[in-house]
């Protein structure tokens, strides 16, 4: 009887510890990860051997392989024009056509589009009749498309001049015939607000590093730029193209692609310029989006990494990450609430000393993610365009409290959309957001 009792005790202590040492992962996970993404970048700028990321190949233009620029458009009528008018005359590359799938658009995007097509003979356009989102218009133009690469180019994105060139360097050569896409480095076009000065921060510290880190840690990725990302079309088929049930089909095909074995590529000296939401309602929604299909993905491919994990080995260390953040963001805003709901208690119960000390282990909390997310920003700004952005660190500070806090919120709002997607009730049907003129 004795020993039963000691045992009970034992495993009743061990569980305790346990469940002690997770909670204290949760709790400093963004200070650990933010660390950890400052590490990798620098790996990715001083160790990784085999980048390429800033070399033009001179091509002839008798051996430039045929790429096929896609652009899925509804409703675009604001930048369709500036946009397939940059690609034709700016972009040095002579063997691409621009394939425009107009996707159900109710506006003059159609007619924009018939007018260039007098200009620009490599112009072609596939009249989708029903909007069913963006996957589904890129799934139909994938075989329309004249080109063994496929360019993903939103209406409202530019890239660099030399942006083809410098894509095609990660296809040429034989260790790379195992690379299914290479994706591009953002570049905020908009930044008159304070809200498109902070996503510059972002874009270059939060998506850059992170991406810089995973490329140099196992050449894993969590998701191509659905802006700008070129595909190598036997990997799009081989795959079945892209899901269109998802919320993110860039996110959705780059664990695909893994899963299947091939190699992402990013690439941060391949630049585009893209237009970010000027409002906090229309960055909610774009964050609620992205957090439904980090979700879906993880949905997707749980069972897969249980069951055959050595043979996923090389992804593992993506998806205990995604694991950790899903529970983290459901830790933090439980324990957001409660806590609170805790101050409001002592508040009305006059214990002000209690509410003072909640007060003290917040701040001293937030500050240790504060520093971790400076030192996470300041080494993306100095390698990010030899150190071209440094400017916007001023912004960096709020911001950051922005993201972490809007994250995991998002994330806990759109975990149960996100598991009717893979139970079959999802739809990919997609609005163009408010767009802007980029010469404006």
């Amino acid at each position: 009887m004795t020993n039963i009792f000691i045992d009970s005790i034992l495993r009743a202590t061990v569980g305790k510890t346990i469940l002690n040492i997770f909670l204290l992962i949760l709790c400093l996970y963004p200070v650990v990860g933010s660390f950890f993404w400052f590490t990798g970048a620098l790996s990715y700028r001083f160790l990784k051997t085999n980048k390429r990321d800033g070399e033009a190949p001179a091509i002839p233009a008798a051996e430039q392989p045929m790429v096929t620029i896609m652009i899925p458009a509804h409703n675009e009528e604001v930048m369709i024009e500036e946009t397939i008018t940059y690609l034709f005359e700016d972009l040095n590359y002579d063997n691409f056509e621009v394939l425009v799938m107009n996707d159900g658009s109710t506006d003059q995007t159609g007619p924009i589009i018939e007018r260039l097509q007098l200009k620009y003979p490599r112009l072609r356009t596939v009249e989708i009749l029903k909007n069913k989102g963006k996957a589904h218009a890129f799934n139909i133009g994938m075989y329309f498309a004249k080109g063994d690469y496929i360019l993903s180019n939103d209406a409202d994105t530019i890239p660099e001049p030399d942006a083809l060139l410098k894509y095609m360097n990660f296809f040429m050569r034989d260790r790379d015939m195992n690379t299914s896409a290479v994706t591009a480095n953002m570049d905020v076009q908009n930044r008159t607000s304070l809200l498109g000065k902070s996503q510059t921060v972002e874009f270059t510290s939060i998506v850059g590093v992170i991406k810089r880190s995973q490329t140099a840690v196992n050449d894993s990725m969590y998701a191509y730029s659905g802006a700008n990302t070129m595909y190598k079309k036997s990997f799009l088929i081989d795959v079945g193209g892209f899901r269109q049930n998802r919320a993110t089909e860039d996110i959705s095909i780059a664990w695909d692609h893994q899963m299947l074995g091939a190699v992402p590529r990013f690439a941060p000296n391949i630049i585009f310029h893209m237009n970010v939401p000027e409002t906090i309602r229309d960055l909610y929604h774009q964050r609620k989006r992205w957090a439904q299909g980090g979700t879906e993905v993880w949905l997707t491919n749980i069972k897969k990494f249980l069951r055959h994990p050595i043979e996923h080995r090389y992804q593992w260390s993506m998806f205990v990450d995604s694991t950790l953040s899903i529970i983290w963001s459901f830790f933090f805003t439980i324990t957001s609430v409660a806590f609170i709901g805790l101050m409001v208690s002592f508040l009305i119960t006059g214990d002000y000393e209690r509410v003072m000390h909640g007060i003290m282990i917040s701040f001293i909390f937030v500050t240790f993610e504060m520093f971790a997310g400076f030192m996470q920003l300041l080494a993306a700004l100095i390698l990010d365009h030899h150190g071209a952005k440094l400017k916007y660190l001023f912004f960096a500070p709020l911001y950051m409290l922005f993201y972490w806090m809007v994250n995991p919120i998002t994330v806990v709002m759109t975990f149960i959309p996100a598991l009717k997607t893979i139970l079959g009730f999802g739809s990919g049907t997609w609005v163009s957001p408010k767009r802007q003129s980029m010469k404006k």
